[in-house]
């Protein structure tokens, strides 16, 4: 019954905001990296951002930064995607993964957990 379940996607205009969330449950981990990744169609998966409990930083890939922000709320195991000025190319299916480890990476084999994913569409 381990699980990351995501939720807040949808349809928005160009310039719009969403705000992703994944929640945890059946489980806890004492130290972990946390990611958002996205897929398109017919493109690989690749990664958006990515938050290190160990060091508390975040990175974000370029095409996101300045536009997107990572947060969470340790009490509730829930981690957030606040997505600002939307674009129609950020029109993906976004998956947020857990890894037990200390380092942020986009290899996705690092990750133990999985969402089911969420569909972000962007248009107008």
């Amino acid at each position: 019954q381990l699980q990351l379940v995501e939720s807040g996607g949808g349809l928005v205009q160009p310039g719009g905001s969403l705000r992703l969330s994944c929640a945890a449950s059946g489980f806890t981990l004492d130290y972990y990296v946390i990611s958002w990744f996205r897929q398109a169609p017919g493109k690989e998966r690749e990664g958006v951002s990515c938050f290190s409990s160990t060091s508390g930083s975040t990175n974000y890939a370029d095409f996101v930064k300045g536009r997107f922000t990572m947060s969470r709320d340790n009490a509730k195991n829930t981690d957030y995607l606040r997505m600002n000025s939307l674009k129609p190319e950020d029109t993906a299916v976004y998956y947020c993964a857990v890894a037990r480890a200390r380092r942020c990476s986009i290899n996705l084999s690092m990750y133990d957990y999985w969402g089911q994913g969420t569909q972000v569409t962007v248009s107008s």
